[in-house]
């Protein structure tokens, strides 16, 4: 990933001293349960760790001659030991190294991007409640409807996020796994126990069975739920892009003092951040695709699905993290204008209470049909003619006859169209807590 999307924290997790330093615990780990079998000497496990540091120079150079990256890695540590080198990496293949380090690097991704989900939640549900009670004009097709309230739209996405965490969470706890379990897969030369050790110290799950490799289906299901997030920042920023719009203009991204938004026009205030997210998850899916493909390996193991997982998972992790940093704050300091959110609901001169007429119609008798072939033309006409629903509903013999001048009235009561808004909030929120 580019620095311009990426995080300092998260990047680090995956530049390559980080990536052998995790191999290092691995191995390490591995050699602390063959000494619990009494298999290799426990003070030649200590020498080992006190010795062993990460020199990613020498590992490259390594590197170069043998074109195995963690063949260079074992030997950059043999160069660092004495006698005891002969226990290094004892029993183990490289993707038992590998695929146990992966799940290591990912969990402390995940220390990293659950806390900024919870974060994002909490934003969405403070303007929730702040925009609770703020009548607005719902639109479907892109066209005026009825009445909603403003908090509505944050409260959805709110909901929208508990179900994607759930995922993530079920995602993360099948993901985050390491196998020991040799060249095949068949703990022959080293017995399951070692396995269970060193995924219980290192707090990975230890899987049943696996191959040489660990099975790709728990790397595409934490993809997913990692593109599930930034899907859902593209849902609202594209929201937010309509909202910003000049014909609408009931929401702007905040803009700072010195901040430009064209470099001919300055005029321009343009939602540069919720475009930005809407681009960056058209990049996150992208992924999806190859992820997908490196479920199916050839026979116990083929390495097809390395150069997939060493540009996506990283690239996947640092964008995200990167979203959900921009977009919270994008989110926070979101300007809502509450008297054009006002305007709005009157720019079609009322038109928008037309099912609440046809229901006062159907409620005093008259059929659902003939309401609505009733209501229908005198709605289109006000609109059309640019004339108060409401008069044009007054000025109707056909409608006086069912509906006096009270009943019309309340037709038009936007209140109506909230009150079911604070049970909304009860299932959404619950006790409050995110």
């Amino acid at each position: 990933m580019i620095e311009r999307y990426s995080l300092d924290a998260m990047r680090a997790l995956f530049e390559d001293r980080a990536k052998f330093q995790a191999y290092l615990e691995v191995e390490i780990a591995a050699l602390e349960a063959f000494a619990e079998l009494q298999v290799v000497p426990l003070a030649d496990v200590r020498k080992i760790e006190a010795k062993a540091k990460i020199d990613v120079e020498r590992i490259h150079e390594i590197e170069a001659d043998t074109k195995h990256d963690v063949i260079a890695f074992t030997r950059s540590i043999s160069e660092q030991l004495g006698k005891e080198k002969q226990w290094f990496h004892y029993g183990l293949t490289s993707t038992d190294v590998v695929d146990t380090a992966l799940a290591l690097q990912y969990k402390k991704a995940v220390a990293i991007i659950r806390p900024k989900v919870l974060a994002f939640m909490n934003v969405l549900k403070a303007k929730a409640i702040a925009y609770k009670g703020l009548a607005c004009i719902g639109r479907t097709h892109g066209i005026h409807a009825e009445v909603t309230a403003f908090g509505l739209k944050f409260a959805l996405w709110y909901e929208d996020f508990k179900r994607h965490l759930k995922r993530f969470d079920a995602a993360c706890e099948e993901a985050i796994a390491g196998k020991i379990s040799g060249a095949v897969g068949n703990f022959a030369n080293t017995p399951p126990f070692v396995q269970d050790f060193v995924c219980e110290k290192l707090g990975l799950v230890s899987v049943n069975i696996s191959t040489q490799t660990l099975q790709r289906d728990r790397h595409l299901a934490l993809m997913q739920a990692l593109v599930m997030f930034s899907t859902e920042i593209e849902k609202i920023a594209l929201e937010i892009r309509h909202l910003q719009r000049t014909e609408v203009r009931e929401v702007s991204e905040y803009f700072d003092e010195k901040q430009k938004g064209s470099s001919a026009m300055p005029h321009k205030k343009n939602p540069i951040a919720s475009e930005n997210m809407c681009g960056c998850a058209r990049l996150m899916r992208g992924y999806l695709s190859s992820v997908s493909e490196n479920v199916a390996l050839w026979h116990e193991r083929d390495i097809s699905h390395s150069s997939v997982e060493r540009v996506a998972f990283p690239d996947a992790f640092m964008l995200l993290d990167y979203m959900l940093t921009r977009y919270e704050k994008v989110m926070r300091r979101l300007i809502v204008h509450e008297a054009r959110v006002g305007e709005n609901i009157d720019m079609t001169y009322g038109v928008i209470f037309s099912q609440r007429v046809m229901h006062a119609l159907i409620d005093c008798g008259m059929s659902r049909e003939a309401a609505y072939d009733l209501v229908q033309p005198l709605a289109l006409k006000a609109f059309e003619s640019k004339q108060a629903f409401f008069d044009v509903l007054s000025n109707t013999q056909a409608i006086r006859e069912v509906l006096n001048h009270e009943m019309l009235l309340e037709c038009f009561d936007v209140n109506y169209y909230l009150r079911a808004v604070d049970t909304i909030f009860e299932r959404v929120f619950g006790d409050g807590k995110a």
